[in-house]
């Protein structure tokens, strides 16, 4: 009882992390990254290459990726005085016509009624109004123009007016970055920050991979306002995190189903997909079928897995809903020890930083479910 309760304890998932761990600039080629791969049993970890996960999966086996895109989401905005504005746009919001909920830095001097205007070298100013506050975000909701619906309508200002939104503990950024915050396979755009671990496939690693025979197959979960919201609750019991925008297609339900028949095994790359997929399988009883919608599962230690087998991540910020998917996986204990090797062996962290491999069989007996 008493590991359970230190596994529902917020301050059981914090850990000191040297401020040169965090990877400022990415590896080039993406599939360079090192991978810590968590070995079956007790018997530790093996430090590799990402590459090296071709030779890892095997036949038979599929890769689950989320394909979603990111949007060049921040923007520079004037107020009708002259300040300076910092704009992240976030997602539509409940009223839609064009409405969009934003982070705003100053929030406080955006009053409703008041008028902002992009800039962007060779743009012509484009106006927006705050229209009001959004007490869950607290951010504004601003009016842009009304034919920009969702995210693809709204893609061709961000890509004259935005930058990429890359996360704040990423000091350095420059042109590459547009290509380079991407994962190879991002086609649905609509994202605030990208999937990360999928920034580790370049185009021969999955080239490669496929060679091997397994399958790779898509997800969507446009990650969004719940990246860029803490967890404060010192007890997980009750824990409840903000919904996400997921679609798992018939498609994918359909390579799923022939995975299992195959006796393959589902891997995902990434929380995001992760979270996906067993969020829906939730809503379905524990059955992976097609969906389009918000989810907002909270996966922690106790949590019995329905559809993914295996994981590549990448080292996650302490205190985050995503070290506490990954005890889930391995157990906390175990997370913890390895992070502290990682960091001893002077692995990089976060977003552009190193990745972890998670095989079938380093996964706890009692996470898996009768179906893996």
């Amino acid at each position: 009882m008493q590991q359970l309760n230190q596994d529902q304890l917020l301050s059981s998932y914090n850990f000191e992390l040297p401020v040169d761990a965090i990877a400022q600039r990415p590896l080039e080629p993406r599939h360079r990254a090192r991978m810590l791969r968590v070995e079956g049993g007790d018997l530790g970890c093996s430090h590799l290459q990402v590459w090296d996960l071709a030779q890892q999966l095997r036949k038979g086996d599929l890769l689950v990726v989320n394909n979603t895109r990111v949007l060049r989401a921040r923007l520079k905005a004037r107020r009708a005085t002259g300040g300076l504005v910092e704009l992240l746009v976030l997602e539509p919001a409940a009223l839609g016509g064009g409405q969009w909920i934003c982070l705003a830095k100053p929030a406080k001097k955006l009053k409703v009624g008041d008028w902002l205007e992009l800039q962007a070298p060779d743009q012509p100013p484009q106006r927006l109004q705050v229209l009001g506050c959004n007490e869950a975000s607290g951010g504004r909701i601003l009016q842009f123009p009304s034919e920009c619906i969702d995210a693809a309508a709204l893609e061709p200002l961000l890509v004259r007016y935005g930058s990429m939104p890359l996360p704040p503990y990423i000091h350095q950024q420059d042109a590459s970055d547009d290509e380079r915050y991407q994962t190879r396979f991002a086609s649905r755009p609509g994202a605030v920050a990208a999937p990360t671990a999928g920034l580790h496939l370049s185009d021969e690693l999955l080239d490669a991979i496929r060679a091997g025979g397994v399958e790779i197959a898509s997800i969507t979960l446009h990650v969004g306002l719940g990246t860029f919201r803490p967890l404060e609750i010192e007890n997980l019991s009750g824990l409840q995190l903000h919904s996400e925008w997921v679609e798992v297609t018939a498609d994918l339900v359909a390579a799923v189903a022939a995975c299992r028949a195959r006796g393959g095994r589902l891997i995902a790359v990434g929380t995001t997909s992760v979270r996906s997929l067993e969020a829906v399988a939730q809503l379905n009883g524990g059955l992976l079928k097609s969906h389009c919608g918000p989810v907002d599962l909270v996966i922690q230690p106790g949590y019995k897995f329905k559809v993914v087998e295996g994981l590549l991540t990448n080292f996650h910020l302490p205190k985050s809903s995503l070290l506490l998917l990954v005890s889930a996986l391995i157990g906390r204990e175990r997370l913890m020890a390895l992070y502290r090797e990682a960091i001893e062996k002077k692995y990089r962290f976060f977003s552009y930083g190193d990745a972890m491999w998670i095989p079938p069989e380093a996964v706890l007996n009692s996470a898996k479910s009768e179906a893996c």
